[in-house]
Formats: C-alpha cells, sequence, structure tokens
C-alpha cells in the first residue's frame, strides 16, 4: 500500500522581505549597494527531521544602475533530504520617468542544484530495502529562475518562478536515484511604505506562494519602522487554494502561523534581524516554533549622502 503526498518544496524564510534576492532574480541590485547577506532558520524546534535551512547572497547595481547582479547559494536539509543550489542573477533594472527610483527590472537566474538524500538518516522496515540508498546519494541538475520587479520609493510589486528546469532536465539525471524532484513555485509579492510622522514609517506587504501540486501560501505582513533604525513586524500566513485542487483533503486548517519580526542597524551598514514563528494548526503541540537570524552588511556604499537606506524593501 502507498500514500502520496503534496507539499511546497523551496525554502521557508519569513525575513524575505528585508532581500528579495532569494524569491526573485529581478531584484539584484534593487538597493544598488553592494550587499552581502546570510539566513539561517531552523523550523518548528523539536521536531525530528524538520527543516533547517542555511542562505547567504551577495548583489549590487553597477555604476549606471542599469544592470544588478547577484549570486545565491542555499543549503536545505529536511529529513534525510539534502538540496544545495547556486545561483548567478542577472537584472536588466529600465529607468521610467525622471525619478531614479522608478525603474521596472526584468530579472534571471542560472545555476545548479544538487538533489541527494541520505539513507543513513532512514529506518527501514527491512534492513535490505534496494530503494533506500546506502550513505549519501546524490545528484546534479541544472535549474533557471525568472522574475520581474516594480519600484517606486513608496511601493513595489514583484512575480517570479522558480525551479524551472530542474523538474524537466532532472529525467536525464535520477534514473534510479531515490532523490525528491524540485517542482516549479510562483511567487506574486507586493508592499508600500506610508510616513505617519518623520520618527515612524509603516510598511505593509503580502506573499502569494503556488506550486500549483499543494496548498497554496498566503503571507501577510506589516512593519513599523522607528527613527530609521529598527523595523518592528508581526506576519500571519495561511493556505489559499488559487487554482483548483480536487486532490486536496478536505476540511485541511487554513491557518499556518503567525509570528513576530525585528531587525536593527547595528552599525550604518551592519543589519541583524530576527523571527519567531508560531504554529496555528495542531502541529504546535509538537514543536517549539521556527526561529531565523538574518545579518546583513553594505560592503560599499552606492551614494555618499551617509542616509541609511532603510527603505529599500
Amino acid at each position: 500500500m502507498f500514500y502520496t503526498v503534496q507539499a511546497q518544496q523551496d525554502a521557508q524564510f519569513t525575513q524575505y522581505v528585508f532581500n528579495g534576492l532569494h524569491i526573485n532574480p529581478a531584484y539584484a541590485g534593487y538597493k544598488e549597494d553592494v550587499y552581502i547577506q546570510s539566513f539561517y532558520r531552523s523550523q518548528w524546534e523539536g521536531v525530528k527531521g524538520a527543516p533547517k535551512t542555511f542562505a547567504i547572497s551577495v548583489d549590487g547595481a553597477l555604476p549606471s544602475k542599469n544592470v544588478g547582479l547577484g549570486f545565491v547559494v542555499t543549503n536545505d536539509k529536511i529529513g534525510a533530504q539534502r538540496y544545495l543550489s547556486g545561483f548567478l542573477n542577472y537584472a536588466y533594472r529600465l529607468k521610467l520617468g525622471e525619478e531614479d527610483d522608478n525603474r521596472l527590472a526584468f530579472g534571471i537566474a542560472i545555476g545548479a542544484a544538487q538533489l541527494g538524500i541520505d539513507g543513513g538518516e532512514l529506518n527501514p522496515i527491512e534492513s535490505e530495502d534496494s530503494y533506500i540508498p546506502i550513505g549519501m546519494s546524490s545528484v546534479v541538475v541544472p535549474d533557471a529562475r525568472f522574475g520581474i520587479f516594480y519600484a517606486k520609493q513608496e511601493f513595489f510589486v514583484g512575480l517570479s518562478a522558480t525551479n524551472l528546469l530542474a523538474k524537466y532536465m532532472s529525467r536525464n539525471y535520477t534514473g534510479e536515484v531515490l532523490v525528491p524532484i524540485p517542482e516549479p513555485h510562483v511567487y506574486l509579492t507586493g508592499g508600500a511604505l506610508f510616513t505617519w510622522s518623520e520618527d515612524v514609517k509603516f510598511k505593509p506587504v503580502v506573499l502569494l506562494k503556488e506550486d500549483f501540486r499543494g496548498p497554496g501560501s498566503l503571507d501577510v505582513s506589516a512593519y513599523v519602522l522607528l527613527k530609521d533604525r529598527i523595523w518592528f513586524g508581526m506576519f500571519a500566513r495561511t493556505s489559499i487554494n488559487v487554482v483548483p485542487k480536487n486532490y486536496l483533503q478536505n476540511g485541511l486548517p487554513k491557518e499556518s502561523a503567525m509570528g513576530a519580526v525585528v531587525e536593527f542597524f547595528a552599525t550604518e551598514s551592519l543589519r541583524i534581524g530576527y523571527s519567531y514563528d508560531y504554529s496555528l494548526n495542531k502541529l504546535r503541540n509538537y514543536n517549539y516554533g521556527s526561529h531565523e537570524i538574518s545579518i546583513g552588511f553594505y560592503l560599499k556604499k552606492a551614494d555618499n549622502t551617509g542616509r541609511l537606506r532603510c527603505y529599500k524593501f
């Protein structure tokens, strides 16, 4: 007997709002500064085999500001599953109108993903099960991403797709190797910045994720910026069916998680963030929440005004 499970595969990041490069290659160069950032996420703490994700990225714009370049490496571990990827990102940024921050960007990312499974972390009922690999088994497949990103100082909107090649190229590589194959994912995100006073600004953001297999996911978050130095935010995550999926189980709870986010400028160039996710479904009885830490550093400023670039989403 067997049963099929449908679920999203891409790594989950709560603090994506502070660096959209992880989900959209067209974001490359948006801050215009040379910016390095790393994430570490421990999801569903206390659950054996729960996702552990580490990612590091660097991006910036060329002096003309019309081209953004970036590089992203992600290492994702879920139980016995391993996913290691690296992508080179290129974005062409069109200036719309007279304002320099009014730009429409088209981005593409080309790279490769190592898909693996560690047989040593599986518990077979039969010790000589031929489908379970001995030690680590992996393959490397080419992959690509594409995105569109429009932004002004006051708002932004982006549309992107990931895992565009891996599913199809893996047919030539996997063979009898038992590894999970990434499915294409689509991301739609948008946000705005409102100035309440000289010291207080407000930023609502939404993110819709869809993989056309499992339930879609909607993140709604709101952030307050104090004195251009520190962000405080709250978010809620729920499932949503953008397209019909009659094969999904009925009656599943839609509420997924809620939590809090804080990010602050330790120095003019150093940003440090932390977020905590609390499960709203029955999984809350089996875990201690999800923790995510981010560290970002401006390696080189794109301007000499000394102004903190807090508004760059």
